[in-house]
């Protein structure tokens, strides 16, 4: 238990607020079977950001899955690194993408995916999708298949 102690940080401690777009945050610890492929999800309903040109609030629910390889990432740093997005001016196709990129850094997972489920602005609703699998693995392939089999 101290092991897993000196890899986080945030657990047990006064919740720090950041104001801005703050990756720092993330947390990672050792994945306990790397031998096994399994899911991990993430469901996170309230999520915003600002609209980069207009400032006005954006809203949705982030849906992150992966197949971990050695480290996994930290739910509660997780959760203070999407409301960092709080104040921050970014598209919504950017939002996924970034959040993708930061995870993929800070766990190098075999398989990741992000949705974003926006609420409508203008009668529209957006829900941009973007994955990755691991090049040279069969993973690849996996992010391929499912790209190309959205709807």
């Amino acid at each position: 238990m101290t092991e897993l102690k000196d890899q986080l940080s945030l657990l047990g401690r006064k919740t720090e607020y950041k104001q801005d777009y703050a990756p720092e945050v993330l947390e990672a610890f050792d994945n306990k079977h790397p031998e096994n492929d399994y899911w991990v999800r993430f469901n996170c309903p309230e999520f915003t950001s600002l609209c980069p040109i207009t400032g006005q609030p954006d809203f949705a629910e982030i849906r992150i899955s992966y197949i971990p390889d050695i480290k996994m990432v930290e739910s509660k740093s997780l959760k203070l690194y999407l409301f960092s997005f709080r104040n921050h001016g970014a598209f919504h196709e950017d939002c996924v993408n970034i959040i993708m990129k930061d995870l993929i850094h800070l766990m190098n997972p075999k398989y990741i995916e992000v949705t974003g489920l926006f609420t409508p602005r203008g009668g529209i609703s957006i829900y941009p999708y973007a994955n990755y699998g691991r090049p040279g693995t069969k993973y690849e392939g996996i992010a391929e298949q499912r790209l190309m089999n959205r709807e």
